[in-house]
């Protein structure tokens, strides 16, 4: 019997966990307080946004929204990150991505101070993260992590398959499971024979962007996959990377989609958060 990992149960228990956290550091007479940042009314950054509201009103962390027009300058935008910046009453920055096209992406995440950076997105986190120093973890491959960790999937010693690249997902993933003593290999839409490098995998993660990419035909029997994908199909339903149908059958664990990876990122989000004040 496939086991579906459930992201849903597992981060409401975070959620929960963080909540009683919060509860004891303001006792203490400390507060926690996230500023997100919204340029344009972007559909999808609304909903991502709002959900990240909902979170932090949970767990107890004050958020502060700041919804600027589309039309914002580069510059205006910067000087409002420097601002926050410079309040000590902020913890966290968040800029919700993607950024309208005269603004450079690179330039605005630069511009966070490395301890706000509660995306794990600036170089110094990145950098942390590559040489295994304590710093902000990217939330959905940190989520990930915690998925495997809390269903009983052992990492250590594992073959584990990345598929997909992105610095936001593949590169920062093949580093955690590395950290864990997973044995890691990183394939792309480049890869020659990845039908064979997936079939490797007794944790395959698949990040390609692609709806239903990965069908039965890429998973080794008994493999644990994580589906990272979401989209709409042609129906308007959402589905994910994986064609999860067919390879249900032959994975041992698997993520749904929705209700699998997606939930954590927010999870670890707020984790992000309270970490600012554990230390």
């Amino acid at each position: 019997m496939t086991q579906m990992i459930d992201g849903k149960a597992i981060s409401a228990k975070i959620k929960e966990e963080l909540k009683a956290e919060v509860g004891q550091k303001k006792e203490e007479g400390k507060e926690i307080c996230l500023a997100v940042v919204q340029v344009g009314n972007d559909a999808a950054s609304c909903v991502y946004v709002n959900n990240k509201k909902k979170a932090c009103a949970f767990v107890g962390i004050k958020s502060l929204a700041y919804e600027l027009e589309e039309t914002v300058s580069e510059e205006e935008l910067l000087l409002l990150i420097e601002k926050l910046n410079q309040d000590e009453k902020v913890n966290g920055i968040l800029v919700q991505l993607p950024l309208p096209e005269h603004i450079s992406e690179e330039r605005v995440i630069n511009a966070i101070s490395p301890s706000k950076d509660v995306d794990g997105f600036h170089p110094v986190n990145v950098g942390n993260l590559c040489i295994g120093r304590k710093g902000f973890l990217p939330c959905t491959p940190a989520g990930i992590i915690q998925l495997l960790k809390r269903s009983g999937v052992e990492i250590e010693g594992k073959e584990c398959v990345v598929i997909g690249r992105s610095n936001i997902v593949g590169k920062p993933m093949q580093m955690l499971l590395l950290r864990e003593n997973g044995t890691v290999t990183i394939a792309h839409s480049r890869t020659k024979n990845l039908k064979e490098v997936a079939k490797r995998a007794d944790i395959l993660v698949v990040a390609v962007g692609k709806p239903k990419f990965i069908t039965a035909d890429f998973v080794k029997e008994g493999a644990v996959v994580i589906d990272v994908g979401i989209h709409r199909n042609n129906e308007n339903k959402l589905c994910g990377d994986v064609d999860f149908d067919s390879v249900k059958e032959k994975a041992s664990a698997i993520t749904p989609v929705p209700g699998g990876v997606g939930p954590m990122t927010i999870a670890m989000l707020m984790n992000n958060c309270v970490e600012t004040i554990r230390n």
